[in-house]
C-alpha cells in the first residue's frame, strides 16, 4: 500500500465536488485552521481520497479541516476543523 503521504493532492482536486455541495466555486475561497490559525485558500490545502470519503488537511499542522463522506448518494460534510 502506498503511504498517505505520497497520495495528496492540493484543494483544485475536489473542485468539482465544492461546486456540487456548495453550488460556487469554493477553491478561491480562504478557510482558517481550527488547530493553528493558519489562513490559507481551499486550493492549497491537503487533499487526500483514499477511497472510503475525501479528508482535507492543513498543510501547517496537517489537522483535519474537511471531511467529505458519500453515503447513498448524498454527500455528507463536516467542516468542524474549520474556525
Amino acid at each position: 500500500m502506498e503511504p498517505l503521504e505520497g497520495r495528496v493532492l492540493d484543494g483544485n482536486a475536489i473542485g468539482g465536488m465544492l461546486m456540487s455541495v456548495f453550488g460556487t466555486d469554493m477553491t478561491t475561497s480562504t478557510g482558517t485552521c481550527a488547530h493553528c490559525g493558519r489562513i490559507s485558500q481551499v486550493a492549497e490545502m491537503a487533499v487526500y481520497q483514499p477511497g472510503l470519503g475525501t479528508v482535507v488537511r492543513c498543510r501547517g499542522c496537517e489537522g483535519v479541516l474537511m471531511v467529505f463522506v458519500q453515503i447513498r448518494e448524498v454527500t455528507c460534510v463536516d467542516l468542524q476543523g474549520l474556525a
